[in-house]
């Protein structure tokens, strides 16, 4: 990773608040698709022997923020128990995001996930839900700017390789609800139920992403432009990209059924690639 002063400073500020056992670099930034607005997304790892001190992270935060009068951090949990909590800064004009993560509890569920043991729970900003896979992910590609004790670099080992176990859970949970997705928005067409329409068709394409990163033995971290990214994958649907954008156009047509027709189509092909992924094993 290229040298960058306000990684360096913001490393030097918060490593040694009590309880920060690890720094690390997540997000687009971290997997090299970042662009120069790209968010600053930090993580704060700790332990449960030794908590995080919130409150003089929150004193090192005012210190490297722009606005330290606006500057608040938040207690442990208050972002729920897959986000944790953390602050949303402004340094030197970036937007910096520090994230909790609870070490103890990212290594059990890593090892859950290892073994094929998978979760999806409702998260807000999440419209799909949080899947516990996603912070194999996240030490899977973040780049440990302070670990003194190497905790970041165990659990990288969790990671890789990709786990079968989990590639098989991944696709066992979401390829079914492809069709069913489908199946539920082509009911509502029958109501003019638009707004349960389109959560369908959302879920629907959700899945297709979470399906084949899991047959690329990639690691999805947020639902984001993940059909983009899927779209982009070795193993995937031609033109998927482009066949989603059709889907949403012909939504916002009102042309409804034609618009199941399509995802009926990429389903159809996601099955084809399903069934040759799991012949090649």
């Amino acid at each position: 990773m290229p040298h960058d002063p306000l990684l360096t400073r913001l490393t030097s500020a918060f490593a040694e608040v009590p309880g920060i056992a690890a720094i690390v670099l997540g997000g687009s930034r971290a997997r090299g698709s970042a662009h120069p607005t790209s968010d600053y997304d930090i993580g704060l790892y700790f332990t449960a022997a030794a908590p995080l001190d919130t409150e003089r992270l929150l004193a090192a935060a005012k210190a490297v923020a722009d606005n330290p009068a606006a500057t608040a951090v938040t207690p442990i949990g208050e972002w729920g128990p897959w986000i944790v909590g953390g602050a949303w800064l402004s340094v030197e004009g970036h937007k910096v995001d520090l994230l909790y993560r609870n070490a103890d509890a990212v290594e059990a569920v890593m090892e859950a996930c290892h073994a094929g043991a998978v979760t999806m729970d409702y998260q807000p900003g999440h419209p799909h839900g949080f899947c516990s896979a996603i912070w194999m992910g996240e030490i899977a590609y973040c780049e440990p700017m302070h670990d003194p004790q190497g905790l970041i670099a165990r659990l990288k080992s969790i990671t890789q390789p990709y786990p079968q176990a989990l590639r098989d859970a991944l696709i066992r949970r979401f390829r079914w609800e492809v069709l069913f997705g489908i199946e539920n928005a082509e009911l509502a067409i029958a109501r003019d139920d638009r707004t349960h329409v389109a959560g369908c068709i959302y879920r629907s394409l959700a899945c297709t992403a979470q399906v084949l990163f899991a047959l690329n033995a990639r690691y999805l971290i947020n639902e984001k432009d993940a059909l983009l990214e899927a779209a982009r994958l070795p193993v995937t649907i031609p033109h998927l990209d482009e066949r989603a954008k059709e889907v949403w156009q012909l939504f916002g047509d009102g042309a409804l059924a034609s618009a199941c027709q399509v995802l009926r189509d990429i389903d159809r092909q996601l099955q084809v690639l399903t069934q040759s992924s799991g012949n090649q094993r």
